[in-house]
């Protein structure tokens, strides 16, 4: 039996593949769907948070590219990729050679839209609907796509990145630019020029880095 989220994000949304990870199909919003056109005070009436794992962000998409194409980065290691939003980052993980992944998002929407887009891509891995930060469960690696868009969020993730790759973690992040990312403190891996849609940036490419954080 199909639950309210599912049905919801079934007639919202529909199957298509990131530009930048083609391989990958996602439940994904466009112009199209009644998605796009909600206001937040409808978003609100229906009891449904900002609809993040509903659009390939730059960053996600940047970020499950590099993983893609550098299997050994995640082959055979445990992966929490937080903030997972549509699942997309944890996808590319496990389809890399992950032995384990853990997506983490605190959104319940996200739980549900990760679910349908693995099952699309046939693969498992686990959910938590958790507030990970601060927390150490001894991942090999930490995968986070384009979280540093908000000055709050960056202030309280960075140092638990921090601590995470001192301890031997490689930590990873996507990242198109935002104001609150900390690109100073990182290693640059790689850029890719993701396309997007306008109505999510500014531009319909965003030139997106790949860094590692420094242990």
């Amino acid at each position: 039996m199909k639950t309210e989220p599912e049905i919801f994000i079934r007639a919202n949304t529909a199957l298509g593949s990131p530009p930048h990870v083609p391989e990958i199909r996602l439940h994904l919003a466009d112009e199209a769907h009644e998605l796009w056109l909600k206001t937040e005070e409808e978003l609100d009436a229906l009891g449904l948070p900002p609809p993040f794992w509903a659009f390939a962000w730059a960053g996600g998409q940047g970020l499950a590219r590099h993983v893609i194409d550098h299997k050994d980065l995640v082959e055979g290691k445990s992966v929490l990729d937080f903030a997972t939003g549509s699942g997309l980052v944890a996808i590319a993980a496990k389809r890399a050679g992950a032995a384990s992944v853990t997506a983490a998002d605190i959104d319940p929407w996200a739980a549900t839209a990760t679910r349908l887009n693995a099952v699309e891509n046939g693969v498992s891995f686990d959910f938590r609907q958790t507030d990970l930060i601060g927390n150490d469960e001894g991942w090999d690696v930490v995968l986070a796509g384009d979280v540093f868009y908000d000055q709050a969020m960056a202030s309280l993730i960075w140092p638990w990145f921090s601590a995470l790759a001192q301890r031997g973690a490689l930590v990873l992040v996507g990242d198109p630019g935002r104001a609150y990312c900390p690109r100073d403190k990182m290693d640059l891996l790689a850029t890719y020029n993701v396309p997007v849609t306008r109505a999510l940036e500014d531009s319909e490419i965003k030139r997106t880095s790949v860094w590692r954080i420094a242990g």
